[in-house]
């Protein structure tokens, strides 16, 4: 079994979480995990790479392990939470790097090729958007309906996502069999959700996420220009991020690997072997 490290790194004078394993002179793969969750969603992919290759997981500030300051004390925007995450990176002496992307991670991890596209070496999307076609309508109406107005009522509507019935249904939703996901996985999220303050630095990044869709066009042009080798993993039953979102990358990078699983939108979780053969033939392939 490969041995699985839990640091810690003060970064901006932030303490910062995060996993690592595997050889330090191997090629690194940067694991951003996304919302409500921490690099824990990569707690059993891990493993099943760390023979070959050198994993590093951060949780973002305000999630996991790593501190969560109060929105008075932190601007909580995913220009900010990208700045410790490429200082996080430097202060490890990673400066090239394949990513994985799921969910919040994904416009993290499109500001860090944006920053420094040489860096990147490959890229695998679990739920990761970069298109407009990846969102699914009848989730995002509320978020969408705050940033336009921020109103009690469009608060409430942001609300229901920090509830404990809708965390535990972004892990159940489109998993066919749902005995294969366990049940501390939404109540460990639900459990940080409900920290004191924490709703509020959710409601910040609700808000800020509207930030993220405008930078899709220079994202499509560095795929253009780069054809950096992609691989989507993704749930064919995900309606946060729904498979067209996967599709779409096609579009800039005619060579990318589309698989669409059975499962939802943390596919790990029912769907871990399928998801780590295919990645492990990916990253053998071009890393």
């Amino acid at each position: 079994m490969a041995e699985i490290h839990h640091r810690y790194a003060d970064v901006r004078g932030r303490r910062l979480f995060y996993r690592e394993a595997g050889p330090a002179d191997a090629p690194t793969l940067v694991l951003l995990h996304g919302f409500p969750t921490s690099s824990s969603m990569f707690r059993n992919l891990i493993p099943l790479l760390a023979d070959r290759w050198h994993l590093i997981s951060p949780d973002h500030l305000g999630y996991g392990h790593s501190d969560a300051p109060p929105v008075t004390e932190f601007d909580y925007t995913f220009d900010a939470l990208t700045d410790l995450t490429q200082d996080l990176l430097g202060r490890l002496g990673v400066d090239r790097y394949a990513m994985y992307v799921q969910d919040y991670g994904a416009p993290i991890g499109w500001r860090l090729a944006l920053r420094d596209p040489a860096a990147v070496t490959a890229v695998i999307s679990q739920s990761g958007n970069a298109y407009q076609e990846g969102f699914v309508a009848s989730f995002w109406k509320a978020v969408r309906d705050y940033w336009n107005e921020q109103t009690p009522e469009t608060e409430a509507g942001a609300r229901q996502a920090l509830t404990s019935e809708v965390t535990r249904w972004q892990y159940l939703n489109g998993v066919t069999d749902e005995t294969l996901v366990d049940p501390g996985t939404w109540q460990r999220d639900y459990a940080l959700l409900s920290r004191p303050g924490n709703d509020l630095v959710q409601l910040k990044m609700f808000l800020d996420y509207a930030t993220n869709p405008p930078l899709y066009p220079a994202v499509h042009r560095w795929f253009r220009e780069s054809q950096v080798p992609l691989l989507a993993v993704w749930g064919r039953g995900d309606e946060i991020f729904g498979p067209e979102g996967a599709l779409a990358f096609t579009g800039d990078l005619p060579n990318a690997e589309i698989h669409l699983l059975d499962g939802g939108h943390f596919l790990l979780e029912s769907a871990l072997d399928e998801a780590a053969a295919l990645i492990r033939t990916f990253l053998t392939a071009n890393l």
